[in-house]
């Protein structure tokens, strides 16, 4: 839940806090490209986390509103393949990305089989809250790859969470504090909703936003280098 919602597409490549040594440059050969269907800062982030880079951001603009009838796991998938897809069109076109790897990827918060969506509104997101505290709910995260040879891999990830069953005076508290806004599910787990949390089983990379096992699982079995910036991202202590 910690994707925002996505802007205009950028033209230029993704900003990154991590510059290439020259081992990496040097020990890696020609490196393939990635390209981030996205603009999210915390989907970057994410990605930074485990030292994978993206070479550019071309977030999609597309229609997320369920169909009638379909349920939170295809809906995800539905949508991070459409993002996928847009960007393509745009990255194809390109001299630089024409080769490159495409990763997208979609959140979904449900209740049984309600999606909550994102709230627009305060009062939109008071009464999502009211909805799931003290309570079990879903969130589903999506991603699709598409490598370049245009073959289509993805993956689907349910992870369970279980809320406290915290106060009026707490769910006002946090509407105060922005925090909701353009999150699924009208909350972010990284953020000040972490200290909502009872149990959560599955990937807590995939509720904020990413679930990264299953990135560098699908990227490092189609032949992307995912380790290329490793000696340079690691933190070192020395006593």
């Amino acid at each position: 839940m910690g994707a925002s919602p996505e802007p205009a597409a950028s033209a230029g490549p993704a900003k990154s806090r991590v510059t290439p040594s020259p081992r990496a440059s040097k020990a890696g050969g020609h490196r393939p490209k990635l390209v981030l269907a996205s603009a999210s800062p915390r989907r970057l982030a994410l990605l930074e986390q485990v030292g994978i880079i993206p070479d550019a951001l071309r977030p999609a603009t597309i229609d997320e509103t369920p169909t009638r009838g379909e349920v939170p796991r295809h809906l995800v998938q539905r949508l991070a393949r459409a993002k996928a897809e847009a960007a393509k069109l745009l990255v194809r076109a390109e001299p630089d990305y024409a080769k490159s790897f495409i990763l997208a990827a979609d959140t979904a918060v449900a209740v049984g089989r309600r999606i909550l969506g994102k709230p627009d509104e305060g009062n939109r997101a008071t009464e999502t809250l009211e909805r799931l505290r003290g309570r079990n709910h879903r969130v589903y995260s999506a991603i699709c790859l598409i490598t370049p040879d245009d073959r289509k891999r993805e993956r689907v990830v349910e992870t369970r969470i279980r809320f406290r069953n915290f106060s009026d005076a707490e769910i006002r508290d946090y509407i105060a504090s922005g925090e909701w806004k353009g999150k699924a599910g009208g909350y972010a787990i990284q953020g000040i909703a972490g200290g909502f949390v009872v149990k959560l089983v599955g990937s807590y990379t995939s509720v904020v936003g990413l679930p990264l096992t299953e990135v560098v699982t699908l990227l490092h079995g189609e032949g992307y280098p995912v380790s290329y910036f490793w000696p340079n991202l690691a933190e070192v202590e020395t006593e």
